[in-house]
């Protein structure tokens, strides 16, 4: 499980084919590895991936061909959001998320809001339509492994606000127009729909 508050950016710098899938390389000098081992979770661009390879600061992942068809974001040279698994002990400070990536959305509009708040953006995401009855104006949803409260939510679209640190601290900086981003859904909402179904 993971929290959504990112610990560091890395690059991914090898992907090479496999049999079902790929093996990338991740460097990651500015992510704690001191208790990371082989085996261990870690969030990549919100996609929750096992370390197959450690030697700090690179990480491999082998990354399948499912993983692959509902994910973005593992091209060489690309930045990557990295968070640890939580553990029970630490703060929940974003919101609880599986690392399981519900979809890919694409960036609408990334620009200063209309306030014009000094080194804020307002980032505009359009969702596959299944996905959009998960989300909720002033709900949490995940973007590239990022917790977010969503502002607005409109037809198959949401709109945040990122604060200067945000911008800072992850990948969410870079995003430009047409971008295609990783997009977790609130956990609970699934649950919630799986109830109301239920016999």
């Amino acid at each position: 499980m993971f929290t959504g508050i990112v610990e560091a950016v890395g690059r991914v710098v090898s992907r090479e084919r496999g049999r079902e899938g790929v093996r990338i390389g991740i460097d990651a000098p500015a992510l704690d590895l001191r208790d990371v081992a082989v085996g261990d979770s870690i969030s990549v661009a919100g996609c929750c991936l096992t370390v197959v390879d450690l030697a700090a600061p690179l990480l491999h992942f082998d990354v399948s061909d499912e993983t692959l068809a509902c994910t973005t974001g593992f091209a060489v040279h690309s930045g990557v959001n990295l968070e640890c698994a939580l553990r029970l002990s630490d703060r929940l400070g974003g919101h609880i998320m599986s690392g399981h990536v519900d979809g890919v959305g694409e960036v609408v509009l990334f620009e200063p809001p209309g306030d014009a708040q000094a080194g804020h953006r307002r980032l505009e995401v359009r969702v596959p339509a299944p996905l959009a009855r998960y989300i909720a104006a002033k709900g949490s949803v995940a973007v590239d492994g990022v917790s977010l409260t969503t502002n607005t939510v409109a037809d198959a679209r949401f709109t945040v606000n990122l604060i200067p640190h945000t911008l800072a601290v992850t990948t969410l900086g870079t995003l430009t127009p047409g971008d295609r981003v990783n997009i977790e859904v609130d956990l609970i909402a699934r649950y919630v729909e799986r109830l109301h179904g239920a016999p």
